[in-house]
């Protein structure tokens, strides 16, 4: 449309349908829409209301743009000044009767139309604005609870801007409504209009961003399962765009991909953004934490194309992977959802909501807002099907430029909407079948006609109708309706370059590192920048949104990512950088390990690469101390790992991440900047924050790092304040060895006077004199080598023995040795006997709690890199990392459930990311309230002696080590994995901890070959080996998972969920352990977890594999051991859950595990639904035995094959129980063993040895070390034994699976 004056006739007859379908429900005084229902006169939903406004921006824009023409500008002039003199009348305090009759005066519509449609979306959305400052507490209760009740109301009184109904009385927390709002403002801002006025109006705006900021992570309710089962859910729950939450309408809010997404795009848009626009200050600016964002993102890639845990796919999703969100950046990702969507609900009249959505069906009962479970098959085939869905698809063709599709749907649009008699169009809210249609309908879908009902016109589908047909006929352009340009998401960006600095903290660091090529900034002249840690960016973020008048307290959260670490920040002038939070030293003890620093390092780099999407490069600070770099080495050299990994980096490539390396200052023009001058000039800010960055930015000395402060050299004052035997510690890396000989050297010292103090400046075993005479009982050339065995581990006997001695000589014993494991002994012992707070007074000193002195302990531990003891010693100072609780989101908001504890004793869930005490807490509740660990103990350690204290008897417990401890370090490497590496949690929906550290050690024991490889724990009182061997048993290698270091088991947890094969050579081979398919990356851990299995080689106890020669060693139970890492993993098959659901259609039900899944399941849920999965899952997870439960998903597996292959055959009109059939399956494979004489001849072969090979559920050993495939594989056993089971089958399945 060429002409100009056509233009013009054609805004002027949208302008009318505008009026007349749209702006009639209005209200005069505050503008807001009404509901065109009957039944909710005077209600205007948010979510409607900013639809609804849509097509009026769209009109404002356009004529704007008219008016710029020469021949339309005094014209436009002219309507302008009388819209202003307009809404000036609406001042005063009596404004309803000023508006009637200013309203009587202004007759002529097309001047409020032409002029003030702009003005018309202004007033719009500032009295939504003015509906939520209302309710400002709830906000600021919200970021507290971040519970349903606190959240803000979806829909408000049209006249009076209050609320409307009671917060229990609607499902109000959507924040998708919220968002939507929040997306609209930013891009009504960006496209010139200007809707908030004040700087508390900005404040208040900076609180909503906090409100939908942890969309993610808002705390869980309890959602029903079928057959009594619960399950949790852990992100965003609210009641979604439909407001209902679970599709039975029950009340239960649900994680919901449309709330995920807007959050994502409402944030996106307002960052940086400035609510005044030109008219703008500091004080006016939003700001968002990227990786929030980053966060809602991880959410919406694992969830799409599914919508919620009780909707496959939703129609709403439309919204999001294209106008007005624009919220997914990956193109295949949209196709594929808008192709489910298309395929699973689009019909003639418009799409369905979701599948079996029950709303205004002929089926429904209008008496009752709820369904049953069991009634929602019946709704299958007859949701009603909604135009507006076609409005959406008619936009998405536009900004794809797909015109063959634009036109498609144009036409089906044509033929929904209903034509009035002036001829304007109007859209309904759905289109239904009829009550006489039903059952012709249910025999062939899409064959009937369908009536118009609900509200007509549906505004929002009425809006974005008239916006579709201003596009279409190029009256509006796309920019125009998205200036911020979030349509062009899906560009390919250039590959992101991490600009990397590098600080040493003093001299020597950087003369180490000089000296192998590698030029570094001393931290202390990063002047004129200020280097800082990422806490104190945290703090600073605190500040924001902080408003006296509304009692609004800003930021809550003082936790920030990696990416937000990443940015320079100005503040009064002066550029700050941040450290990223995985460098504070004080932070944990993994950091005191240089291997997981370096491979952390690597794993973030990668991740930054990934996932950056703002301008600009990231920048990433990395401050190196002496403490850090040359600590882990004897000779105090730079290692040569860390060496490694700056060459590569200043290469330009590290781990498949592009990098570039120098000072700080060569950075300032490439990278993202983000000013943070509220800092100085708003009058909210903390006055502690003001007094810290005036230190810094005016005061005479920049205050050094905080970061660094505890690697500082100890002052004279702290030195003389704390224990003697600090100072002059050897360092040592082998447990503490305390047998009755010990026992007997504490007694000669106390009895024959005061030994003069040892040193163990080298690493030497041998403890002795200067001329190599030995001193003391221990060195008796005679005695054999202990192993090392930590403290725990000892005896009722050495416990007795120990009691003879008075705790004050203890103490007076710590001043005599400057070893670190003699004062371990000594310090453990008192806290077990005395307490924490027990006042040693050593040396004289008024106040030295037990307390203090592990903590001494546990920093030279740390220092020492002596693992079990650091980890011992943790536990008993509870000591835990904000890490964990990262870690525990990352794995959360992936949709990765998590288990503590072990299956049949106590197994409970992580349900959502709690602060790190709050989740220590919650662990130590799971696996038992003790400060030593229960779980990964083999044997029963639990020993029990009594301590006289006051002449009363008192039980102590002393277990294996911290299990808490162990617990947290596995989640922080899974968080780790989950991020850098989702490839690993393919088909994987539950993380459970306790068999995954089970496998751990099962995998470690097998490395070391000894006995006692199949681990069985939480059994008798949580704890109890299948076979107790001491030393040369699976205890050895439950002690040698505490001694290896965070990178060591870090390494081997990888190797487990990557299903590489950990096998052992010969001796005479230089790498005791070999893993297959090794990558470049894995080396270094590798080698360390060789080295360190070669020192502590134990032989295996075990008979028949102490006579298989090293090859046949390497594949010894090679199949039991992958079933139990599969089942321990809760790996499944792809597609594994909607083939169940297939097989349910097709018989009564089937028993697993004595757990019945019944036919109905497929009544109440469809086959892509993910409240099925976990349905499943949740029975699954009730067979104990790991390899016992893959080998239940092997039959179910063989079960759907023969149920697809042969739909003309029923599998029976009863149960179908898989326990018999791999009961079954193991009599045949027994029956061929003993005739192919096989190895299970020496057990389960014969009748008086049944069992005698610990098979679990009386399954033989060797059927679970049998491979799947081939003549004798378990597939064809299993298959052999359906057959047996369900004789309709008669021969008509192929039991030979090659």
């Amino acid at each position: 449309m060429s002409s100009e004056p056509a233009k013009l006739d054609r805004l002027n007859y949208y302008t009318r349908a505008v009026y007349k379908t749209i702006l009639i429900y209005t209200d005069p005084v505050t503008g807001l829409f009404c509901s065109p229902v009957p039944s909710f006169k005077g209600h205007a939903w948010v979510r409607d209301n900013v639809y609804a406004v849509h097509c009026v921006w769209a009109l404002a824009l356009a004529y704007r743009k008219l008016a710029d023409l020469d021949s339309y500008r005094p014209k436009g002039y002219e309507f302008e000044q009388a819209t202003k003199i307009f809404f000036r009348a609406l001042l005063p305090p009596n404004l309803p009767e000023l508006i009637g009759k200013i309203c009587k005066l202004l007759k002529c519509l097309f001047l409020l139309l032409y002029c003030s449609s702009s003005h018309i979306c202004i007033k719009v959305m500032r009295s939504l604005l003015t509906c939520f400052m209302g309710q400002a507490n709830k906000v600021e209760d919200f970021k507290k609870s971040q519970s349903p009740k606190d959240a803000l109301h979806a829909k408000y009184s049209a006249c009076h801007l209050s609320p409307i109904v009671g917060d229990h009385d609607w499902g109000h927390l959507q924040l998708d409504a919220i968002s939507i709002y929040l997306l609209t403002l930013a891009q009504m801002t960006a496209s010139g209009l200007q809707v908030v006025f004040s700087i508390d109006e900005v404040a208040f705006v900076q609180n909503l961003v906090f409100y939908i900021e942890h969309a993610y992570r808002i705390p869980v309710l309890f959602a029903p399962l079928p057959n009594g089962i619960t399950f949790l859910s852990h992100s965003l729950k609210d009641y979604g765009i439909w407001e209902r939450g679970d599709k039975t309408n029950h009340g239960v809010p649900e994680l919901n991909a449309t709330s995920i997404g807007m959050a994502k795009a409402a944030l996106q848009a307002l960052n940086g953004l400035d609510l005044f626009g030109t008219y703008g200050s500091p004080n006016s600016v939003i700001h968002v934490m990227t990786d929030e964002i980053e966060q809602c993102d991880a959410v919406l890639r694992s969830l799409l194309p599914r919508e919620s845990y009780s909707k496959e796919t939703d129609a709403g999703l439309l919204s999001i992977i294209s106008y007005p969100a624009f919220a997914v950046g990956d193109p295949a990702q949209i196709s594929t959802t808008r192709v489910t969507i298309v395929d699973k609900l689009q019909g003639k009249y418009g799409c369905r909501r979701f599948l079996r959505d029950g709303y205004r069906t002929p089926r429904e009962d209008p008496n009752r807002l709820y369904y049953e479970p069991y009634e929602l098959q019946k709704f299958e085939n007859l949701e009603c099907e909604w135009p507006l869905f076609f409005c959406y698809l008619f936009i998405d063709a536009h900004f794809n430029n797909n015109q063959e599709k634009a036109k498609f749907y144009r036409n089906c649009l044509d033929q929904v909407v209903i034509k009035r008699e002036d001829d304007l169009p109007i859209v309904p809210e759905l289109y239904a079948i009829s009550e006489e249609n039903v059952d012709a309908e249910i025999r062939e879908p899409h064959s009937q006609e369908r009536f118009p009902t609900g509200a007509a016109p549906f505004l929002w589908a009425q809006s974005l109708y008239i916006l579709g047909c201003l596009i279409e006929e190029d009256l509006i352009k796309l920019a125009e309706m998205d200036p911020l340009n979030r349509r062009l998401s899906t560009e390919v960006r250039p590959d992101t370059v991490v600009q990397v600095a590098v600080l040493a903290e003093d001299e020597d660091v950087r003369s180490k590192l000089a000296a192998q090529g590698i030029d570094v900034e001393l931290v202390a002249n990063a002047d004129p920048f200020v280097v800082l840690p990422a806490q104190i960016l945290g703090r600073m973020y605190a500040q924001l949104g902080r408003n006296a008048k509304m009692n609004l307290t800003g930021r809550r959260s003082m936790d920030v990512g990696l990416l937000s670490t990443s940015k320079m920040y100005i503040v009064e002038n002066r550029i700050f950088v941040f450290t990223p939070q995985f460098l504070d030293w004080s932070r944990f003890y993994l950091t005191h390990d240089l291997n997981i620093l370096i491979d952390t390092m690597k794993s973030e780099l990668l991740y930054v690469k990934t996932t950056w999407n703002v301008p600009g490069r990231p920048l990433v600070v990395f401050v190196f101390s002496s403490a850090m770099v040359t600590g882990a080495t004897e000779d105090k050299q730079v290692p040569l790992g860390m060496i490694g990994a700056l060459k590569k980096i200043k290469s330009g490539y590290l781990s498949g991440t592009r990098t570039v390396m120098g000072k700080i200052g060569d950075f300032v023009t490439t990278s993202c900047i983000t000013k943070l001058h509220f800092l100085s000039v708003d009058e909210n800010v903390d006055p502690e924050m003001r007094v810290f960055l005036s230190g810094i930015l005016h005061g005479p000395q920049r205050p050094a790092l905080v970061l660094l402060q505890r690697r500082k050299s100890v002052s004279q004052e702290q030195a003389i304040a704390m224990p003697a035997y600090v100072r002059g510690i050897s360092q040592r890396h082998k447990s503490i060895v305390l047998d009755p000989n010990d026992i007997a050297l504490i007694k000669l010292r106390i009895n024959g006077g005061t030994e003069s103090r040892r040193s163990s400046s080298g690493r030497d075993e041998h403890r002795g004199s200067e001329d190599g005479s030995d001193t003391t009982p221990r060195a008796s050339p005679d005695r054999e080598e202990v192993p090392a065995i930590p403290i725990p581990l000892l005896r009722y006997a050495d416990y007795a023995s120990l009691n003879e001695v008075q705790c004050t000589e203890l103490v007076d014993m710590l001043l005599e040795t400057d070893l670190l494991e003699e004062q371990a002994d000594i310090v453990l012992y008192l806290w077990a006997k005395k307490g924490p707070d027990w006042n040693t007074r050593l040396g004289g000193r008024s106040n030295v709690p037990v307390k203090k002195l592990v903590e001494e302990i546990y920093e030279k531990a740390s220092r020492e890199r002596c693992w079990w003891l650091v980890r011992y010693t943790a536990g008993l100072l509870k000591k835990v990392t904000e890490i964990l609780t990262n870690a525990v989101t990352a794995l959360l908001i992936r949709q990765k459930q998590i288990t503590i504890g072990m299956p049949t004793i106590r197994e409970e869930r992580i349900v959502s990311p709690l602060l790190p005490e709050e989740l220590l807490k919650l662990i130590r509740n799971i696996i038992g309230d003790d400060e030593c660990g229960i779980m990964i103990t083999q044997v029963n350690l639990q020993l029990s002696f009594h301590l006289l204290i006051g002449g009363k008897k008192r039980q102590q417990r002393w277990d294996f080590f911290s299990d808490d401890l162990f617990v947290q370090e596995v989640l922080i490497y899974l968080g780790m994995f989950i991020r850098t590496e989702p490839h690993l949690f393919t088909e994987m929906m539950r993380l459970r901890v306790g068999l995954i550290i089970q496998v751990m050690i099962s995998e470690l024991a097998r490395g070391l070959r000894i006995s006692g490889t199949f681990i069985s724990l939480f059994k008798f009182n949580n704890i109890l080996a299948r076979s107790f061997i001491m030393v040369c048993s699976g205890e050895e290698a439950a002690t040698q998972v505490t001694n290896l270091s965070p990178y060591e088991l870090k390494t081997l947890l990888h190797h487990i969920l990557s299903g590489k094969e950990m096998s052992e050579a010969n001796e005479e081979n230089t790498e005791l352990i070999t893993y297959t398919a090794k990558s470049k990356a894995e080396k270094t851990g590798i080698l360390r977890l060789q080295k360190q299995l070669k020192q502590r080689k134990m032989f295996a106890d075990d008979t028949e594999f102490e006579d298989m020669n090293p090859e046949q060693s390497i594949n010894w139970l090679q199949w039991l051991r992958r079933r139990r890492i599969d089942g321990a993993l809760n790996r499944v098959p792809p597609d594994f859950y909607s083939r169940i659901w297939r097989l349910l259609r097709t018989c009564e039900g089937v028993i697993v595990g004595g757990q019945v899944l019944h036919r109905n399941l497929t009544q109440e849920m469809t086959t892509g639904e993910y409240k099925f999965a976990l349905t499943v899952e949740s029975v699954l997870n009730k067979i104990p035995d790991p390899e016992y439960r893959q080998l239940l998903v092997e039959v179910m597996m063989v079960l759907t094959l023969v149920s697809e292959t042969h739909t003309n055959l029923s599998l029976g009109t009863g149960l179908v129980n898989a326990d018999n059939i791999v009961r079954k399956a193991n009599e045949i494979f027994l029956a061929d063993q003993k005739a192919e004489k096989g190895d299970a001849m020496a057990c389960c072969c014969i009748e008086e040895k049944k069992g005698s090979c610990g098979g679990a559920h009386g399954i033989c050993k060797h059927f679970y070390d049998s491979p799947p495939s081939g003549r004798y594989g378990t597939i064809t056993y299993m298959c052999r034994g359906v057959v047996c089971l369900v004789p309709q089958l008669g021969d008509e399945i192929e039991c030979s699976v090659s």
